[in-house]
C-alpha cells in the first residue's frame, strides 16, 4: 500500500513538473508555430507545382509576420535578416517565369527550413539534410581523387546546391565564426577549382568535410530540453530516495518483530 501510495506522488510530482515544462516552451509559441504552418504549407503547394497557391501563402506569411512577430520583438537583427533574405528570394523564385521547378523548390525548401530553425529549440529540420549535404560532398571527392574533373564539376555543383539550401540556417544555429569559416571553405572550392591542382583541391575537401561533420554533430549531441531532464532525474531520486525510505522501515519493523517474538519465546 506504501508503495503504491509512493508512486501515486511521484506521478502527481512529474505531472506537475511536466505542466511547468510545457509551459515555459510554450512562451511565445502561438506566432512562431502559425508562421511555421504557413511556411511549410507554401513548400508543399510548391512541391505539387501549385505556384499561385505558394505566392498566396508567401504574402500571407508575410502580413503575419508583419503584425505579430515584429511586434513581439521575437528574433534578433541577424535573425530577421536571414529570415527576410529566404523569404524574399522563395517568393521571387515562386513568381517568375524564368525560374525552373527544381529552383522554386530548393528557394521554397531554404525559406521553410529557415522558420523551422527560429522555431524549433531542437532538433531543427535542417540536420535532416546531413545524408544529401554529405553524400554530395563525398561523391565529388571522390571525383577528385580519381582525377575526373568532368564529374567533379558536376557533383561539386550538386553540393553547392545542397549546401546553398541550408546554409541560411546554419545562421540561425550556429555560431557566426563557424558559418563564416564553412562559407569561405565552399567559396574557395567553388572560385578556384579550374587554377588548382588535385592535392590542394584534396586538401580543401578534406577541412571541409571535417568541418561539416562537426556541424552535424554539434546539433546531434544534445537534443534534449536540459529542464526536461532535471525533471527526470529529480522524480527519479526522489522515487529512490522514498523506496529506500520505505524499504528502510519495513527492515525495521520485522526487525522488531523478531525481538518481540524471541521476547515472547
Amino acid at each position: 500500500m506504501k508503495v503504491k501510495v509512493v508512486f501515486l506522488l511521484c506521478a502527481i510530482f512529474l505531472l506537475a513538473f511536466g505542466n511547468v515544462y510545457a509551459a515555459n516552451t510554450s512562451v511565445q509559441s502561438p506566432p512562431l508555430t502559425k508562421l511555421d504552418d504557413v511556411a511549410d504549407e507554401a513548400l508543399q503547394m510548391t512541391k505539387l507545382g501549385r505556384y499561385d497557391e505558394a505566392k498566396q501563402l508567401l504574402d500571407y506569411f508575410s502580413s503575419i509576420f508583419t503584425s505579430e512577430t515584429i511586434k513581439a520583438r521575437q528574433f534578433s537583427m541577424d535573425e530577421l535578416r536571414v529570415l527576410t533574405l529566404s523569404h524574399d528570394s522563395a517568393l521571387r523564385s515562386v513568381t517568375s517565369m524564368q525560374s525552373s521547378p527544381e529552383d522554386k523548390l530548393n528557394k521554397v525548401t531554404t525559406f521553410r527550413l529557415v522558420t523551422d530553425a527560429l522555431n524549433s529549440r531542437y532538433q531543427p529540420l535542417w540536420t535532416d539534410m546531413e545524408s544529401p549535404v554529405m553524400s554530395a560532398f563525398d561523391e565529388a571527392k571522390a571525383a577528385a581523387k580519381k582525377g575526373d574533373i568532368e564529374a567533379y564539376y558536376f557533383r561539386l555543383n550538386q553540393f553547392l546546391v545542397q549546401y546553398n539550401i541550408i546554409e541560411p540556417s546554419l545562421k540561425v544555429d550556429i555560431p557566426f565564426e563557424t558559418v563564416q569559416r564553412l562559407d569561405a571553405e565552399v567559396n574557395y572550392l567553388d572560385n578556384y577549382r579550374t587554377s588548382e591542382g588535385t592535392d590542394r583541391q584534396l586538401k580543401q575537401m578534406n577541412q571541409l568535410g571535417t568541418d561539416l561533420k562537426d556541424v552535424f554533430n554539434q546539433m546531434s549531441q544534445d537534443q534534449t530540453d536540459p529542464s526536461l531532464w532535471w525533471v527526470i532525474f529529480t522524480t527519479g531520486g526522489i522515487i529512490i530516495l522514498t523506496l529506500s525510505y520505505v524499504g528502510w522501515r519495513k527492515y525495521l519493523g520485522q526487525k522488531l518483530d523478531r525481538h518481540q517474538k524471541n521476547r515472547n519465546d
